[in-house]
C-alpha cells in the first residue's frame, strides 16, 4: 500500500486539476455537447457505483473481518458506508443551490446578461469555495482507492476528473462575467482544483498514525458511501439535466462494464 502513495498523489492531482478542462470548454467552445456530457457524467457514475459496491465495500468487509467476527464485520461495514453518505450529505446541504458547483452549467449560459458584477463575482468565489469543500472527500476517495489497488485508483481518478469538468464551468462563467478577464477566471477555476490533492494528503497524514485493519475498513466503506452519494445526488441528476435520460443511463451501464472488465482483466 505504501508503494502506491506517489501514484495516489499524482492521480488525485490530475483529477482535481481537471476543473481547468471545464474552464477551457466554457471559453473556447460555442455550444455545449449535451449528449456527450450526459454520457460522460453517466459513465463517471457507473464507474463509481460499480467500484464502490464490488471493490471498496468488499475490501472494507475483509479488513473488518480480520479483527471482528463475520457478523460484526458486516455491521461495521454497513454503518461506515452510511456514515460516509451522511458526511457527504451534510457537506452538500451547507452549500446553497445556485452556488453549488454541481448544479448544471452550460457554455450557452455565458451569453446570458451579465447582471450585477458583484453578485456574479460572489457566486464565482462561493463556487470555488464549494469545490474546495466538496473536493476533500472526493480527493480522499481517489487517494485511498489508489492505495488499495492502483487499477481501481486509475478508474476512480478518471471518473472524478470527468465529474470535475462541469465544476470548472461553474466557477469560470460567473468570474468571467464579473471581471471581464478570461485568463483570470480560467486560472482561479484551475487553481480551485488544487484542494483535491491537498485535502487528500491532509486526510491521509491525519489518519496514517491510526491505520489498522478497523480504520482501513471504516475508511474504504465510508469512501464507498461517499462515491455512491456523489453518483446518485450529483452525477446522475446533472447527466439527465444535460441530455436525454436514456443517454445518461447508457453511460452508467458503459461505466460499469468498463470497470468490471478492468477488474477482471487485472486479476
Amino acid at each position: 500500500m505504501e508503494q502506491n502513495v506517489m501514484l495516489a498523489f499524482a492521480l488525485t492531482t490530475l483529477a482535481g486539476l481537471s476543473t481547468g478542462v471545464g474552464s477551457a470548454l466554457a471559453f473556447f467552445t460555442r455550444r455545449t455537447n449535451r449528449r456527450f456530457l450526459a454520457a460522460s457524467l453517466g459513465l463517471s457514475a457507473g464507474v463509481m457505483i460499480y467500484v464502490s459496491f464490488v471493490e471498496l465495500f468488499t475490501l472494507a468487509r475483509e479488513y473488518f473481518s480480520r479483527s471482528s467476527s463475520k457478523v460484526q464485520a458486516e455491521w461495521f461495514t454497513a454503518v461506515s458506508f452510511f456514515v460516509g453518505m451522511m458526511f457527504m450529505a451534510v457537506i452538500d446541504r451547507l452549500v446553497p443551490a445556485w452556488e453549488n458547483p454541481h448544479e448544471p452549467r452550460t457554455v450557452e449560459s455565458m451569453d446570458a446578461p451579465a447582471g450585477d458584477r458583484r453578485d456574479l463575482h460572489r457566486v464565482g468565489l462561493f463556487a470555488a469555495l464549494a469545490i474546495a469543500i466538496h473536493n476533500f472527500p472526493e480527493g480522499l476517495a481517489t487517494f485511498a482507492s489508489t492505495l488499495s489497488d492502483a487499477r481501481v485508483g486509475v478508474s476512480v481518478a478518471v471518473a472524478v476528473a470527468i465529474h470535475n469538468i462541469p465544476e470548472g464551468i461553474a466557477v469560470s462563467v460567473p468570474l468571467y462575467f464579473a471581471t471581464g478577464q478570461r485568463s483570470r477566471a480560467f486560472w482561479l477555476s484551475f487553481a480551485s482544483g488544487l484542494s483535491e490533492p491537498l485535502g487528500a494528503v491532509a486526510g491521509y497524514l491525519v489518519l496514517r498514525p491510526f491505520l489498522d485493519d478497523s480504520v482501513l475498513g471504516a475508511l474504504f466503506a465510508g469512501i464507498s458511501g461517499i462515491m455512491v452519494f456523489i453518483s446518485l445526488d450529483e452525477l446522475l441528476p446533472a447527466a439527465r439535466e444535460y441530455g436525454e435520460g436514456h443517454v445518461a443511463i447508457y453511460g452508467v451501464i458503459a461505466g460499469m462494464a468498463v470497470m468490471a472488465l478492468s477488474l477482471l482483466l487485472g486479476r
